[in-house]
């Protein structure tokens, strides 16, 4: 059931995709609920999705009290106009920023970028960067997009694949009624945006989430918006010692999410059949930018970057008469991504109670963004009415750098809230263990 009326300033219809795809997850969460009860048939009414509070948590959910935030970007991350188009540079990790750098001839502030960048074209540039392995978008068209071989690669892909992979012994795991992810254990090995939104959701229904990330890594704007719920921790897979913790770690795991590109993991000696191995009937999740087929399948990209090869940022520009690329007001490819990647982890693991068997299952920022396409373009009726305290939580949030208050929860289960047992927390605060 879905509440309340208004959506995003957008021309494609974001809140309608906030709203779906929180529901989906929610969905995933009371069909698990109904498998613990006996039950098949949802109750009416047991799932609401309040699409106002959807459309706010595609953007930030936190509110800092007596404490800011840092910038989401860097300096130099942005559009910039080329000589027959327009591009846009990722450069908020440091090695990406020095990748465009270095092709660009280190040009010294923002201005001497963009006067670098109008002296070539999009697609040499783009090319440039990205051979540098630096993160960079061309602006294309909707149309151009479906001709080019990643968008034709992007459009026979399922929305999530998803297959069993092997055998699992019976569980002895029971569903509580009103935590029913308790005691499940998550394993995340995502990052920026959409696989922490898929982790954070499934700690807000009781399971128990241990990020890993790699030694100095650092989301200074977004880890106090996505950690919530989890502990965070730090292992360089490198190293013996850390290697040998993290399997034993994932030995011990329910669910695997991870967001690294095709044949990272596989580098790493951690490819599927050993990850298999380690721990019988794993429930394994993993996303990617650009789809897992296809010349780009191996592309590093983000929500933003996706936006213009896609087609979304033009369509906004020209349907608004903007001067300049229009993306859309949130990053709601990550996060629509990221709860249909909790929905996959829940269901995947109902199926493994019910048929013992393990999974995996891939999904794409990409394909999420030709689900959105694929609706076609909107006109904005009536816009959401501005944020009020009302819409936030009462309680206030102990974080690591200081008090915060939530939005309330966009969705409500009957029987089950959302909520979540720990605050947001620095990366690498607490030690790799199941605790």
């Amino acid at each position: 059931m879905f509440r309340g009326d208004g959506c995003l300033s957008s021309v494609y219809a974001v809140t309608d995709l906030a709203s779906a795809a929180i529901a989906c997850a929610s969905l995933a969460i009371a069909e698990l609920l109904n498998i613990g009860a006996g039950t098949h048939a949802l109750q009416p009414g047991l799932v609401r999705v309040s699409r106002r509070l959807a459309s706010f948590w595609f953007g930030m959910s936190i509110r800092p009290s007596g404490w800011e935030l840092p910038p989401p970007w860097d300096p130099i991350a942005g559009d910039y106009k080329t000589r027959d188009g327009w591009i846009r540079l990722h450069t908020n990790a440091p090695r990406h920023r020095e990748a465009a750098e270095r092709v660009l001839g280190y040009p010294s502030s923002r201005e001497a970028v963009a006067r670098t960048v109008a002296r070539w074209t999009a697609y040499d540039l783009e090319s440039s960067i990205i051979r540098a392995n630096g993160c960079a978008a061309q602006m294309h068209t909707v149309a151009e997009w479906a001709e080019h071989p990643q968008g034709q690669a992007i459009a026979s892909e399922p929305l999530v694949h998803q297959q069993d992979t092997d055998s699992a012994a019976p569980s002895t795991w029971a569903v509580s009624p009103t935590r029913p992810l308790e005691g499940i254990r998550v394993l995340d090995l995502t990052r920026i945006l959409a696989g922490p939104v898929a982790s954070r959701f499934l700690a807000g229904y009781g399971a128990t989430v241990l990020r890993i990330d790699p030694p100095h890594w650092e989301e200074p704007a977004l880890a106090p918006e996505v950690t919530l719920g989890k502990q965070c921790a730090r292992l360089d897979l490198t190293k013996t010692s850390d290697r040998e913790r993290f399997e034993q770690l994932l030995s011990e795991t329910d669910i695997l999410l991870h967001s690294y590109r095709p044949g990272a993991l596989e580098h790493l000696n951690l490819g599927s059949a050993i990850r298999r191995s380690l721990a019988p009937g794993l429930v394994d999740v993993c996303l990617d930018a650009y789809g897992w087929t296809g010349p780009w399948a191996a592309r590093r990209g983000f929500d933003s970057l996706v936006q213009m090869s896609c087609g979304i940022a033009d369509t906004g520009m020209r349907v608004t008469s903007a001067t300049k690329p229009t993306p859309l007001p949130v990053q709601a490819l990550d996060h629509a991504t990221g709860y249909l990647m909790a929905a996959a982890a829940i269901r995947a693991w109902t199926r493994r109670l019910t048929q013992d068997t393990g999974t995996e299952a891939r999904l794409s920022l990409a394909r999420t963004a030709k689900l959105l396409l694929d609706a076609g373009e909107q006109t904005v009726a009536a816009l959401l009415a501005p944020e009020t305290s009302e819409d936030l939580s009462p309680i206030i949030e102990p974080t690591r750098w200081g008090p915060a208050r939530r939005l309330q929860p966009p969705a409500h289960i009957t029987g089950a809230p959302m909520r979540w047992d720990l605050p947001a927390s620095k990366l690498g605060s607490s030690r790799p263990s199941w605790t």
